[in-house]
């Protein structure tokens, strides 16, 4: 049943059919049909009395569960009385992590809006993507990002307000807060009702838009962290993802919370700021991808880190050398992880009483795992397959059908990764079933930055593979044929190089440049990417 005024995204739902089986017959996933998530993540503190417990810390600034309640409240008044807001409209919000960008995540869900979270190293053509798909009619803009931003042009775009996420000057979203009430109503939402809109790493072309319900959000508290953590409210938990991706939301942001623990954003997390923030805030729970735990390692010895109790690690396959590294540096096992977009965090992993070095781990509480083959048949332990998945939550595709089918088969998320399970029941990462290159724990699809390459005027032809690299895991490398072959030097490469970064998110740009004269395809036109990375 349609529930929010603006209905986009109940309207672009794949059928049930086209959904993955839910197994929601334990305890403690069983929700009432009535569900806010913020009243689960952060009211329920206010009326328990936590209202002065630390929610959120930087270097430089602290909110308590109080501070961010009742900023989470102006700003969803705010969205309801100067911007117009009704319930199902999107609102893409543009920041680093930082406590302004939580509050208004939360501020958004308040007043029955879709968050749109994106990372602040995109560019105006992948927002301008992302705008059209999800129909997207109000920003909330971090001010020092707002150069980008202003080169948006939108017929969807209704308004468009900047906040100071540093919070030393007041911009327009502050002026508007500060006549508002510190209360409100939660908007009625159902359970499930979607509260988040998710983009994978696609962001030209057509991008695949995911949904979560607000029963999702509720529902990954109960699996990871208590599978994994064990969180309690004394725990102050970190990391370096993003909150705009889905690992860097659960893990900075849902997980703290909904136990009523605190957690310190920083927003350009380097190894060595993070290593500091452990030594100086105490921090009990640390989330980072494989290139950062490779990096800590060669300084962990300069700080004092004796607070830390658990480490995670996602993004990306962790190397059993770097996890062996780590362990004999600190003491510490890293808890590998797999999750992805489209079931919004972790479904495999690994804990104190189940970990093998090198094995991403076994299901986790309310999922279910198997191996299968191209013709979806289960294969015996020992042999490669495909990874399929169900569970408490699953893909939920808007507006794409089609991939939507390729996602979900037989009621089982099919999520492109090739797995082996062993006989003990441990699964361990073997590849990437398509071209995705996964490079410093992004998910970077090689079609995207073949789609940028292609516009530049010197470029007729293009491939991107990925390539194995000890630093960053892999990276993007491009093959690239030229209009005028007799202009392949190094100082078109580097000029192509700064081209890209200033057109697409930086972290995309092919880090590696070869000019052929020719790409390999097949006798129908396809290019033969298997014999680039051979090469």
């Amino acid at each position: 049943m349609k529930h929010h005024q603006d209905t986009f995204a109940h309207d672009n739902l794949p059928p049930d059919e086209l959904q993955a089986n839910y197994i929601l017959d334990q305890p403690e996933f069983e929700l009432p049909e009535f569900l806010n998530c913020v009243d689960r993540l952060l009211d329920s503190h206010i009326r328990e009395g936590r209202g002065e417990h630390i929610a959120i810390r930087t270097f430089d600034l602290t909110y308590t569960y109080n501070d961010l309640f009742e900023k989470a409240n102006k700003i969803a008044h705010v969205l309801k009385s100067d911007l117009n807001l009704v319930s199902g409209n999107r609102v893409l919000l543009r920041s680093a992590n930082n406590p302004m960008m939580v509050a208004c995540w939360f501020g958004i869900i308040k007043a029955g809006g879709i968050v749109v979270a994106t990372m602040p190293l995109l560019r105006e053509k992948e927002l301008s993507t992302m705008i059209e798909c999800a129909e997207i009619s109000h920003v909330l803009c971090d001010s020092r990002l707002s150069e980008e931003m202003s080169l948006v042009d939108s017929p969807f775009l209704k308004h468009v307000i900047h906040f100071d996420g540093s919070e030393k000057t007041d911009s327009q979203l502050e002026t508007l807060m500060s006549q508002k009430s510190s209360a409100i109503e939660n908007f009625k939402s159902k359970a499930d009702s979607v509260c988040l809109i998710g983009f994978t790493s696609g962001t030209t072309g057509k991008p695949k838009m995911t949904s979560h319900f607000h029963r999702d959000v509720v529902l990954i508290c109960e699996a990871f962290p208590k599978y994994a953590l064990q969180p309690t409210s004394d725990d102050v938990f970190t990391g370096s993802p993003p909150l705009g991706f889905t690992f860097g939301l659960g893990g900075l942001v849902l997980f703290p919370l909904y136990y009523g623990a605190s957690t310190f954003l920083i927003e350009k997390p380097t190894p060595e700021l993070l290593l500091q923030a452990i030594q100086d805030y105490k921090i009990t729970i640390c989330f980072t991808a494989p290139t950062a735990w490779r990096v800590i390692t060669t300084k962990v010895a300069n700080f004092d880190i004796s607070s830390l109790r658990k480490c995670i690690s996602a993004g990306e396959t962790l190397p059993a050398k770097v996890w062996q590294d780590w362990y004999d540096a600190t003491g510490l096992r890293i808890i590998d992880g797999i999750g992805s977009t489209e079931i919004l965090h972790i479904f495999i992993s690994s804990n104190d009483h189940f970990m093998k070095c090198g094995s991403t781990g076994k299901p986790i509480t309310g999922y279910q795992a198997k191996i299968i083959d191209s013709d979806g048949n289960p294969v015996p332990d020992g042999v490669a397959g495909r990874l399929a998945v169900r569970g408490i939550t699953g893909c939920k595709y808007l507006n794409r059908e089609d991939k939507q089918r390729e996602y979900v088969e037989n009621g089982w998320n099919i999520t492109g990764d090739i797995f082996v399970r062993d006989s003990d029941g441990f699964y361990w990462f073997v590849s990437r079933a398509d071209d995705m290159i996964i490079s410093s724990g992004y998910n970077i699809g090689a079609i995207e930055v073949e789609s940028v390459l292609l516009t530049h005027p010197e470029v007729a032809e293009c491939a991107v593979v990925g390539i194995p690299d000890p630093e960053r895991g892999m990276l993007v490398c491009a093959y690239l044929v030229l209009n005028d072959p007799t202009k392949g030097c190094e100082e078109l490469c580097a000029q192509i190089q700064t081209w890209f970064k200033e057109n697409a998110a930086p972290y995309k740009y092919p880090r590696v440049i070869h000019f052929v004269d020719q790409l390999p395809k097949t006798e129908t036109g396809k290019t033969q990417r298997f014999k680039l990375k051979s090469a």
